[in-house]
């Protein structure tokens, strides 16, 4: 580990001096970044991966879609497609992305899209669907293009952005200071078991100033299938949280991990479908599912295998809620 570090470190310097370059740019104006006319809500980090941005989309959507025409548009990371693409009924993960995917499959009534350049993204849905009263961003907090109106912070409890290093040394994709950007800061994948006093080690640990809004949520897993023997497919940054849920319900749990957003290829399947027979159910994450559908499967296989569908849910009192309509209603006819 030492040596890595001596090798790694110099590479870190150079990416966080990128990093500040690029920041600065636009904070001095020299790069500029535009508005739209409709009110947005991003959803990021400043880590890579692993934080909960798509259950996070889910929470948003299902909060606000009873009152709100509520559209969302991501990258579309890894599609095989390329411009603007509104999902529709023969949307799959190879031409929207698996978690544009994911998101399509639970809110049919809600417009997905994928575009790179998420300006003209919102452009074209307000074409679209002229209906549209706000737009969820999935993972542009480091677009600096699009000045967005709300900005929402993501952290992991167990890996806070304060703790976190520049890759590749740790897992910063952009600098702590940009955490001030945000609106809301939401502590995700924290512990059922956690406390008051937990929570404000981690408001000390942070020390956000007043303007910000500290909230923390946890992962709502559904009940497991009763089975004894399991095989759980992941292709996600961190899989070791639904590892272990798995492991309470299930006395027998084998495990075959990929890398996050992996491309299932035939080997793979022919992998999973040799393992498959030894278990009497095939669990995988929702994204994964997405992308094993566009993948020709055995008949057994396809019987076993079944999506583990999580949520996402605020911890004691919800005041991004009214944050959140605040900003929608005050920025709505604008």
């Amino acid at each position: 580990m030492k040596w890595y570090n001596v090798l790694s470190a110099p590479i870190a310097c150079l990416y966080g001096l990128t990093v500040f370059v690029r920041n600065s740019l636009y904070k001095t104006k020299i790069l500029h970044s535009r508005h739209v006319s409709v009110p947005t809500i991003c959803v990021g980090n400043l880590a890579v991966g692993g934080t909960g941005k798509t259950p996070f989309v889910e929470y948003l959507i299902r909060l606000l879609q009873k009152d709100y025409k509520v559209a969302v548009l991501s990258r579309g990371y890894k599609r095989k497609t390329h411009g603007f693409v509104l999902a529709d009924a023969d949307a799959t993960a190879l031409t929207i992305g698996d978690e544009p995917m994911q998101i399509h499959a639970k809110f049919p009534n809600v417009p997905v899209a994928v575009c790179k350049d998420r300006v003209h993204g919102i452009h074209r849905l307000q074409t679209l669907h002229p209906e549209i009263q706000v737009v969820i961003l999935d993972d542009a907090y480091q677009y600096r293009r699009l000045r967005c109106g709300f900005y929402i912070l993501l952290t992991a409890f167990d890996k806070l952005y304060i703790d976190d290093h520049y890759l590749p040394m740790g897992r910063l994709r952009d600098s702590r200071q940009e955490c001030l950007r945000a609106s809301a800061v939401v502590v995700t994948k924290c512990p059922d078991t956690m406390k008051p006093i937990d929570q404000r080690i981690v408001d000390t640990k942070l020390h956000l100033p007043t303007f910000q809004q500290l909230c923390f949520s946890r992962i709502v897993y559904p009940p497991l299938p009763d089975s004894k023997r399991v095989l759980l497919v992941t292709g996600i940054a961190h899989p070791e949280y639904l590892l272990r849920h798995v492991q309470t319900a299930c006395p027998n749990v084998q495990h075959i991990a990929y890398n996050d957003h992996h491309a299932f290829t035939e080997r793979d399947v022919q992998q999973i479908a040799a393992r498959a027979e030894e278990v009497d159910i095939v669990l995988t994450t929702e994204k994964d599912y997405m992308r094993l559908m566009t993948m020709q499967l055995p008949d057994d296989l396809s019987a076993k295998l079944q999506p583990i569908p999580i949520s996402m849910e605020i911890i004691g009192d919800n005041n991004l809620e009214r944050q959140l309509r605040q900003y929608i209603n005050e920025n709505l006819h604008q």
